[in-house]
């Protein structure tokens, strides 16, 4: 199971540094972090995603710990919330005219689309949920997978409580 956290924190410079700082020294390793303003050009909103291969005390004990950092000003643990989750990736696919209409097929069911398309490979961007992204990703290998970005998860809880 994977934990997914939302700090809220000032726009400044090495704020980033200090919350991950805070995770790697109690020994959590950041699988997804992504970090972007708000609607407040003030404040950013880190989404931050943790394997639950540790013990939940000290994941309890770092969320305690992020409000002690000057510069964060909300923490939300959004296990067992609901919330609306996405991801964004880039996949640079291997592609010619013999394989391009299979690619195009696959990209349709996933409801991805060609970004770019230069001499020998096409730019796929995806959109969805980790499971999405990852069944695509390994879809895609077979024509051969030269290079990928993906943003990690960003979460909002749905409804009308703010987060």
């Amino acid at each position: 199971m994977k934990h997914t956290i939302s700090t809220l924190v000032e726009n400044k410079p090495g704020v980033l540094a200090r919350v991950a700082g805070l995770f790697s020294r109690r020994g959590y390793n950041i699988a997804s972090l992504a970090v972007s303003t708000t609607q407040d050009p003030k404040i950013s909103r880190m989404a931050i995603v943790v394997d639950d291969e540790g013990d939940p005390a000290i994941l309890e004990q770092i969320s305690k710990q992020l409000y002690k950092l000057v510069d964060v000003i909300k923490v939300f643990d959004h296990t067992g919330n609901r919330i609306v989750e996405s991801e964004l990736s880039l996949v640079k696919v291997t592609s010619n005219a013999a394989t391009r209409a299979e690619i195009m097929q696959l990209l349709d069911i996933f409801r991805a689309k060609v970004v770019d398309v230069s001499d020998g490979t096409l730019i796929v961007e995806a959109t969805g949920k980790e499971e999405k992204i990852d069944a695509l990703v390994e879809l895609l290998q077979k024509f051969g997978i030269e290079e990928m970005v993906r943003t990690g998860k960003v979460v909002l809880v749905r409804g009308a409580r703010a987060t």
